[in-house]
């Protein structure tokens, strides 16, 4: 058991603190929510109703969007760019799918590779892009579950105002939208920029996401090898 939870740690300790940030966040969202319902002379409202509530899960769902949006776009660009001396990038050349046999797919699959990656239809294709595939939907479905529920959420505030109701399309539309989203996507993109700059001339010992210390500035993550 000991040895299975080693060898899982580091998405162990990811999904820990995942689950721990959102409990977080919702007993911090309701407190909010509840001051602002006081302030405006309406009853608070339970845990429950929050948590289920429009209010809490575009704040969520805003966060998820961004965040998947993040690595669908820096895997799919991994591919065909390049950053000379990042770790976090192939090397100069090497742009590309890369061939049959270095990607160990078809006849140069090993025995115990994944099943569709020895298959030489369809299986192999998606197979191949399942990363990306996945990435994408999860970002789709959370960018589309930001938008109703942030609609529902803006015409509370329209109601509450005197304002007339805006229907999905509107607010899909809308600068309350674009700004919301934005905002995230700006700090994703820094973030990955950052990380892909800053790791030419910075080190960390000991983490995949480093080259080793002494590697040249100038030297990829894979020209050593």
């Amino acid at each position: 058991m000991s040895k299975a939870i080693r060898n899982q740690a580091l998405g162990i300790g990811f999904a820990i603190l995942f689950i721990g940030a959102l409990i977080g966040q919702s007993f911090a969202g309701l407190a909010v929510y509840n001051d602002d319902q006081t302030l405006h002379g309406s009853s608070p409202v339970g845990y429950w109703d929050f948590v289920t509530s429009s209010n809490f899960v575009v704040d969520v769902a805003e966060n998820w969007q961004s965040e998947y949006l993040q690595f669908f776009l820096f895997i799919l660009a991994t591919v065909w760019l390049v950053q000379r001396g990042s770790p976090e990038s192939k090397k100069p050349g090497d742009e590309g799918l890369d061939s049959d046999e270095n990607q160990m797919v078809g006849r140069f699959a090993k025995p115990n590779s994944p099943k569709w990656a020895k298959d030489n239809g369809w299986r192999r294709h998606v197979y191949s892009n399942s990363l990306l595939l996945v990435m994408g939907t999860v970002f789709l479905l959370s960018w589309w579950l930001q938008s109703v529920a942030g609609t529902v959420v803006f015409n509370a505030d329209q109601v509450s105002h005197g304002q007339p109701e805006v229907g999905w399309i509107e607010y899909a539309t809308s600068a309350d939208f674009w700004d919301r989203t934005l905002q995230n996507w700006q700090s994703e993109f820094l973030a990955v920029g950052s990380m892909v700059s800053l790791s030419i001339y910075l080190r960390q010992r000991g983490s995949a996401e480093s080259k080793p210390v002494g590697t040249p500035h100038d030297e990829s993550a894979t020209e050593g090898e």
